[in-house]
């Protein structure tokens, strides 16, 4: 690997979330940007053809160095990372609401959950998986959330265009014989679930 290179996996090995392209090229001055995309595509290459256990990955607006999957299980049940914290069904599903209809107010998420969703909101908003992104227009201009980077990060997603379609969630969300909007509330069972199954820090 060039100097260059060499000098991005420091900083990357380093770093505890994914950072952007234009943070990267700020570590040398002298670099072009087209100079520092071909060290973290030879970074990339390196990690690939070699046939290292880590992986340079883009996701959550950057770059980050990533255990690969398939030892993820193995690190985790010695104890060795930690997994990332975990959602109740009913964060998930609101937050699948706001990462789908955003721009989105409360009484709106309210409306389709057909429950009171202030508390989820606000442990999602401490969480840093959705923000404020701006008011309604309506009576009162109710405030409008977003997700956020960290919502990519956790989900190991590089932007929203990769969730997947909302038609290709209505196998995965609608219980058998129920038809209608995938987004609509579905009965919980009370059990939390894993936030995702995302590659763990390197």
């Amino acid at each position: 690997m060039n100097s260059l290179a060499k000098l991005l996996e420091a900083a990357l090995f380093a770093s505890p979330r994914p950072i952007p392209t234009e943070e990267l090229a700020a570590l040398d001055a002298e670099a072009s940007p087209a100079a520092v995309q071909s060290a973290l595509d030879e970074l990339r290459e390196h990690y690939d053809v070699d046939g290292h256990g880590v992986a340079l990955v883009d996701m959550g607006g950057g770059w980050q160095i990533l255990t690969r999957p398939e030892y993820t299980e193995a690190i985790e049940r010695a104890q060795m990372a930690v997994r990332p914290a975990r959602l109740s069904a009913a964060a998930l599903e609101t937050l699948a609401i706001i990462a789908y209809r955003q721009p989105i107010g409360r009484a709106e998420v309210a409306e389709i959950r057909g429950v009171d969703v202030g508390a989820v909101i606000k442990s999602l908003h401490e969480r840093g998986l959705i923000d404020v992104v701006g008011r309604a227009e309506g009576l009162g201009r109710p405030l409008l959330y977003g997700t956020t980077s960290a919502f990519l990060e956790q989900f190991g997603l590089r932007h929203l265009e990769e969730l997947p379609r909302v038609d290709e969630l209505a196998i995965a969300l609608r219980k058998p014989g129920q038809e209608g909007d995938p987004l609509a509330p579905v009965p919980s069972d009370g059990m939390t679930i894993d936030a995702a199954e995302v590659a763990q820090p390197a």
